[in-house]
């Protein structure tokens, strides 16, 4: 290797092989930076000093410093030192403080990478919240990110995820057979009809007396099970003896209560947010006065209507309290469920206190729902995990996986005549919780 004592114009093709420009002056800056050595090695760079050098050189490559004058020290480093990744060590030229020198590393170097996007651990922005609520963390601007998807917008698409109807509820039209209901109907017509003859002709009012009483009680009757038919089939159920899941025979109809477990798609209440539930439902009401606005078209004044209501459920474990056994809810994708879960009101809106609370006028706002002078009351339930429930379906074992299904026929109640309750059907897997509020829950 020539001794160049600091002088370009002695390197010759050293200098010429990391593209040194010989300029005539002592003190050189680094390298280009856009784009890197092709190789590196020993020769990693040519020692440059920017102070004055003794005439006699001699004994350069000895590591002591004679012939240096006192006051100035040099460092002693082999030529193109590299660091513990094998990158070249990057120093600056010219004088230091104290008189020290230091030598510098000639040639180009690695260019500075882009900016990527991805998350990184810099600077909190004020951006967008992520999935668990924290500010979002970013390399650059967010000002283009996509905004938050709402929940009812994201469950809304998920195959797992059974969107439940109002029909889905008891209905007195559905569980009394309708050939029944317009015979007992014609039946009274012509009931009617006889009577107002005989009234007439033979001025003997018995006939129609009697059919009044009759058209009477089969009218009460009906009003009673409006009324408290839902009443009736809760009864039914908290009644009905629970089966042994270990015990239990392949296609057997049976009631299991125990333990809820999440599944892979846990949901979340709608209003409260709740996490990690198996079934949720929210319902708004409006009270119809002598001039306000009817919330459906059945809506009768002076009576509380359905506006609008959102239910979901998904599929989800059970943990027996009888076997201790633990069994697969099949309700998710489509499947035929009809609950009986009790919804504790939440929020009661009127006009004088509509503006106290934000989170109403927000949910209203997601559902482009109006926010007028309504009296409105909004209520929720829910089914988390760890919360107490009764499930009734079919038992199927598949490989010695134990579900529970939904059942090919509707199950008849029969008639409860100490209650003066009509039939009733259930359709589908049952789902019996009483009021969140109310119950206990299980750590899970």
């Amino acid at each position: 290797m020539p001794y160049t004592g600091g002088d370009i114009k002695k390197s010759g093709e050293l200098g010429k092989m990391f593209d040194i420009p010989v300029d005539g002056s002592r003190s050189r800056k680094s390298g280009s930076i856009n784009t890197a050595p092709s190789r590196t090695g020993s020769f990693g760079g040519a020692t440059s000093h920017s102070g004055q050098i003794a005439p006699n050189s001699a004994n350069r490559a000895t590591s002591g410093s004679a012939g240096i004058p006192s006051s100035v020290s040099m460092k002693k480093s082999n030529s193109g030192p590299l660091n513990k990744h094998g990158e070249l060590v990057k120093k600056s030229s010219g004088p230091q403080s104290g008189g020290a020198v230091s030598r510098q590393n000639s040639g180009p170097l690695p260019p500075v990478l882009p900016t990527t996007g991805l998350i990184t651990s810099g600077p909190i922005s004020s951006g967008p919240l992520n999935s668990v609520g924290a500010p979002r963390k970013a390399s650059g601007p967010l000002d283009n990110a996509a905004p938050v998807k709402l929940h009812s917008a994201s469950i809304a698409h998920n195959q797992a995820v059974t969107k439940l109807s109002q029909e889905d509820d008891y209905s007195l039209h559905r569980s009394f057979p309708k050939p029944v209901l317009w015979a007992m109907v014609l039946l009274f017509v012509m009931g009617f009809i006889a009577g107002g003859f005989i009234l007439g002709a033979v001025h003997n009012p018995i006939l129609l007396i009697v059919v009044v009483v009759l058209f009477s009680a089969v009218a009460a009757v009906f009003m009673w099970n409006r009324y408290w038919g839902r009443r009736g089939i809760t009864s039914f159920i908290a009644q009905y003896p629970d089966a042994e899941l270990r015990t239990a025979r392949d296609g057997q109809f049976v009631k299991v209560s125990g333990v809820v477990t999440c599944g892979n798609v846990p949901l979340e209440s709608s209003f409260q947010k709740v996490p990690r539930c198996v079934y949720t439902s929210i319902s708004l009401y409006e009270y119809r006065g002598w001039d306000s606005k009817a919330a459906n078209p059945k809506h009768r004044p002076f009576t509380w209507g359905l506006r609008t209501l959102e239910r979901h459920v998904v599929d989800f474990y059970i943990s027996d309290f009888q076997s201790g056994l633990r069994a697969l809810v099949k309700t998710g994708y489509g499947a035929r469920v009809t609950p009986y879960v009790d919804e504790s009101a939440v929020v009661d809106i009127n006009p004088s206190n509509k503006d106290l609370s934000p989170e109403f006028i927000r949910w209203l706002g997601e559902r482009n729902l109006s926010s007028d002078d309504r009296v409105m009351r909004l209520k929720e339930g829910y089914i988390k995990e760890g919360s107490t429930v009764s499930v009734m379906g079919v038992v199927q074992r598949n490989d010695n996986v134990l579900m529970i299904v939904s059942p090919p026929e509707p199950f008849p109640t029969g008639c409860q005549w100490t209650k003066c309750i009509l039939p009733a059907s259930l359709e589908g897997i049952i789902l019996r919780c009483e009021d969140s509020s109310k119950v206990d829950v299980i750590p899970v």
